[in-house]
């Protein structure tokens, strides 16, 4: 392969129409890793393009100018507009050199090394390991040569190995070897880590597990109602009693007002929902509602357990019922269809929408910020954080699919449910921890269901790959850190609203004013937060790949500096908190 791309840079060379040009060959930087040879071959590379570039311009240079005359590059009335050679090579050494900056900023990230929990090896029949869609036995255990070859998949990396996984019912696994796909900007997807999640058997598992029972049994309960729910008082109480939950609290408690957040920075300020999943919008000339189409109250799935182990197996049941009304989102089961059909970047297109709609400050570190001359566009101006907050999501997704595939191999909660209900039913014996096991989210299920299954908000359950990290919360720290970089944080949101009792129409939200920091760090949470919601995803599991997104962004704009003609020098706050230049 490296001959024929040899013979093809000759072949330029050979053919230019200039052979004696007095260019010389580039001078390449050195590099560690590279070897001589390589770099000889890249400058051969270099040198080809830039003799090609002097063909072509002596090429325009010689085309007849009006009236049938010659001229030259340095005729200012030559209608193609053609620029010096020297300027010409001058760019293509410019814009060589610049992607030779990206490579060596790469290399010089340092390494990563991917830390698991140890639960894929600490239990042999993998009752803490992802096993959906492959077949079981009644317990809901995987069948120990089908996961052997899911494993052998994982291990040798062979695509042909990938085709010989041993399905169950015929669900289909989920992209699994887009994690070792790679991209061309920013940190690779192996070049950055999360933390190990919590162990199967930990105080800390338990602790999102109650989370996650409580999340479902409040499905229904409206935002607006959370400070008079009997049923959110109970919830708060017990989280507050775990031995070992971290959720956000207030004076040591969970309260309704931190119930289901995070500790970002300004998150537990104001509605619970962003007013990016809330306020209208345009998208060009055309107005949006954020009004959806929701699922009826009470549409919980798998809370029997056949139908629990048929999913395991890799069934495809029928969809929810919906309603006909469509609503603004005012509670669990709502924002949990929402993030069950969204485009991943969507909350965020729509945050930047409504952010430059408003007239939002930008970023006082970029050069066009209180410009005289100068007004954004093609660079700092819509087009181009629209076109960036999206570009950023399938390169997070690439981030934390090897995460999912290659690293950690976290089941799902719904996994989860299945052990809890064979353990309290005594049908197995499983290292669960005491908080789950004397939970009084667990009986209230048990009550209602008569099953300990966690209930699901999707008929099919969680999607087929497995569950650390979120793709959904990886995706959104990604979009949210673009976008508190290109705008002012500190600017509020204009008009923030609420939705009515019976969330059909919005109404004023009376209360103090919401930064864009917060209320992007709430849109990020939110959509994580709901696939918890929803029963597919744990706490650890949205933070954690908020985190890893964030990551992937910052890398991203790192290298993206070095492209831009003026000083950049943009400022955005972490979800620590920290605040950092870009």
């Amino acid at each position: 392969m490296k001959k024929r791309s040899s013979d093809l840079s000759q072949a330029h060379v050979d053919n230019s129409v200039d052979t004696q040009s007095t260019h010389q060959e580039p001078s390449l930087p050195e590099s560690k890793p590279a070897s001589t040879g390589r770099r000889k071959f890249l400058g051969r590379v270099g040198a080809a393009t830039i003799a090609a570039g002097v063909a072509s311009q002596t090429a325009l240079a010689q085309l007849p100018a009006p009236g049938g005359s010659k001229t030259t590059c340095n005729d200012p009335f030559f209608p193609f507009g053609v620029e010096p050679a020297d300027r010409a090579s001058n760019r293509y050494m410019k814009a060589y050199k610049c992607r030779l900056e990206a490579a060596k900023m790469a290399q010089d990230r340092p390494l990563v090394f991917h830390i698991t929990n140890g639960d894929d090896d600490r239990y042999p029949n993998k009752i803490a390991s992802f096993t959906k869609a492959l077949p079981h036995n009644q317990l809901g255990e995987v069948d120990q040569a089908a996961y052997a070859s899911l494993a052998k998949a994982r291990t040798t990396q062979n695509p042909d190995d990938f085709e010989l996984i041993q399905l169950g019912l015929g669900r289909k696994l989920t992209s699994p070897q887009a994690g070792l796909a790679m991209d061309l900007e920013g940190p690779d997807s192996h070049h950055v880590t999360m933390a190990a999640p919590p162990r199967f058997a930990s105080a800390e598992e338990a602790g999102e597990m109650v989370e996650l029972y409580w999340m479902a049994l409040l499905r229904d309960v409206n935002f607006a109602d959370w400070e008079t729910s009997p049923l959110v008082a109970q919830a708060t109480d017990e989280l507050s009693r775990l031995s070992d939950f971290r959720g956000p609290r207030q004076s040591g408690k969970v309260t309704p007002q931190t119930l289901f957040r995070s500790n970002t920075p300004d998150d537990l300020n104001g509605p619970w929902i962003s007013q990016f999943l809330l306020k209208d919008f345009y998208f060009g000339a055309n107005l949006f509602s954020q009004r959806m189409r929701t699922v009826l109250a009470g549409s919980d799935r798998m809370t029997n357990y056949s139908d629990w182990l048929d999913v395991q197996n890799g069934a495809e049941p029928v969809g929810n019922p919906y309603d006909a009304t469509p609503h603004y989102i005012r509670n669990l089961r709502d924002i949990a269809e929402w993030v069950h059909v969204d485009a991943l970047y969507q909350a965020y297109l729509q945050g930047c929408l409504i952010l430059l709609g408003q007239g939002t400050r930008l970023d006082p570190g970029l050069p066009l910020y209180n410009s005289k001359a100068q007004a954004g566009f093609a660079q700092c101006g819509g087009p181009h954080i629209l076109s960036y907050v999206t570009e950023v999501a399938t390169r997070a997704l690439k981030a934390v699919w090897y995460q999912k595939w290659f690293v950690h191999h976290r089941l799902r909660p719904e996994e989860f449910g299945g052990r809890v209900h064979n353990h309290m039913t005594r049908a197995a014996n499983y290292p669960i921890h005491a908080d789950v096991l004397n939970s009084k989210a667990v009986q209230a299920v048990f009550s209602k269901n008569g099953t300990y299954l966690l209930p699901q908000a999707f008929a099919e359950g969680s999607p087929t790959h497995s569950s650390y990290g979120s793709g959904h919360a990886t995706v959104a720290g990604a979009c949210v850190t673009i976008l508190k970089a290109f705008f002012d944080e500190t600017d509020i949101v204009r008009d923030p609203v609420v939705p009515n009792a019976d969330g059909t129409a919005l109404v004023p939200y009376e209360g103090p004013p919401l930064t864009v920091l917060g209320e992007l760090n709430k849109v990020a949470r939110n959509v994580a937060f709901a696939r918890n919601g929803a029963g597919v995803h744990w706490r650890t599991d949205a933070t954690g790949g908020m985190k890893l997104g964030e990551d992937v962004a910052i890398g991203i704009m790192q290298e993206h500096k070095l492209t831009y003609n003026d000083k950049v020098e943009m400022t955005l706050t972490k979800f620590d908190g920290t605040k950092i230049l870009i």
